[in-house]
């Protein structure tokens, strides 16, 4: 009988036990459980209250491009939120042989966009350069805010589109793609400031898309170059930008990139529009660009020219401008690109070759400038960059040959 009793106490002690370690174990899977609903719980809420307030808190995803944009500027199109808002900035300091020196907080540049509806889209991007304007007309510091661009978007299909506003003009690498992050000298290309005037917006409407999986186009009409009579910035001193014009002569562009090999991006863009008020004179601008990578190796550089017709109309000196042109290329190497770094160190040397005015109409030319550019970055983040650099310039736009200047220059620059 005590044998029976010994068994059946032994039998409801197991049983007890299964059930207290199942109990145990249930009560550790449900505490899971509930954890894991509170996480999904704050992520909706989250996701919630960015939709509510119209913010979106989401980082620039650096391997996106909308139609030929920089990433930053990109944002809005692949935003989750209806209002999105990016940028981005660079400050620089530089030294020259001559015994100058600077420090420029350069450009601060918001992006605000908004989505109307998923192919309805405004895209803005707003200037502050070296500072900003304080409104004493003494102080020379060029400091300005502007509106550098302000469109809306029409989104039908991959193969056509259509934007109206004040845009970017597709022309060259650096005018759509002027985010510091994206070049690697300190200053941008002297030829896409001087043969391709950029930043270079313009008002008007375009047509873009795609053609097959490759080929991507833009067709604009625009409010055309209004230039000055000579000088190195004949050609910039022309753009129109965002600001009042008053009977504007209009102008149209084309461009077209191909993108069929992996890592290459090639492309080219041409411009003809009137070239002056009350003047019977055409300008003609082209460009030829690309953009290579590899591994860790890149080159990118284009070749531009322009031609004015009827220059000799221009003015009373004849002395006018005729022709400009120039191009540069740009060779990097990312020393860390073989080794298991979280960071990026692309070492460069860019050799440039520009003459806005190659051919007065008087037949009379300037010397060209030839500048070589030795430098390095650093990118302890996709979205932050320092860099360092040392260019060789060997005259000053001078007709007749100056001495040239070498300059170092250090800057940060970031995205966001």
């Amino acid at each position: 009988m005590k044998t029976k009793i010994k068994l059946a106490l032994s039998a409801a002690l197991l049983v007890s036990s299964s059930l207290y370690a199942d109990d145990k174990s249930d009560i550790a899977m449900l505490k899971q459980q509930v954890k894991e609903l509170q996480e999904m719980t704050q992520t909706l809420t989250d996701e919630t209250s960015d939709l509510k307030t119209g913010f979106n808190y989401t980082t620039v995803d650096t391997s996106k491009s909308f139609s030929g944009l920089g990433a930053a500027a990109s944002k809005v199109y692949y935003s989750k939120s209806p209002l999105s808002i990016g940028g981005y900035g660079e400050m620089y300091y530089s030294s020259n042989s001559d015994g100058g020196s600077k420090v420029d907080v350069y450009r601060f540049v918001p992006y605000i966009g908004y989505k109307f509806s998923d192919n309805i889209i405004l895209n803005t991007e707003l200037e502050f350069e070296h500072g900003g304007a304080d409104g004493d007309p003494t102080n020379t510091n060029d400091g300005y805010v502007v509106v550098e661009f302000m469109y809306l978007d029409f989104l039908f299909n991959e193969n056509f589109n259509a934007r109206l506003g004040n845009f970017l003009v597709p022309m060259g690498l650096v005018n759509e793609r002027h985010e510091p992050t994206l070049f690697t000298t300190v200053q941008r290309p002297q030829t896409e400031k001087y043969i391709i005037p950029s930043t270079w917006h313009e008002s008007g409407a375009m047509v873009f898309g795609n053609i097959g999986d490759d080929i991507s186009y833009k067709i604009a009409g625009i409010t055309g170059l209004n230039t000055d009579l000579n000088g190195k910035s004949w050609i910039r001193d022309g753009r129109g930008g965002s600001w009042t014009q008053e009977n504007p002569k209009f102008a149209g562009v084309a461009r077209v990139d191909y993108t069929g090999i992996n890592g290459l991006f090639v492309g080219a863009s041409a411009y003809y529009g009137s070239s002056d008020i009350g003047v019977s004179s055409n300008t003609f601008m082209y460009d030829i660009h690309l953009d290579y990578k590899m591994s860790g190796f890149r080159a990118y550089g284009i070749y531009s020219g322009v031609t004015r017709t009827n220059s000799n109309t221009i003015g009373t000196a004849n002395d006018a401008a005729k022709e400009a042109n120039g191009g540069y290329l740009n060779l990097s190497y990312d020393v860390l690109s073989t080794m298991k770094s979280k960071y990026s160190l692309p070492i460069f040397v860019q050799y440039e070759n520009l003459n806005p005015q190659a051919k007065l109409a008087n037949g009379t030319s300037f010397d060209p400038v030839n500048i070589t550019t030795f430098g390095i970055n650093f990118f302890p983040l996709e979205q932050v960059v320092l860099k360092a650099d040392y260019a060789i310039q060997d005259n000053d736009y001078k007709q007749n040959k100056a001495d040239g200047f070498d300059t170092f220059s250090l800057s940060m620059g970031f995205i966001f």
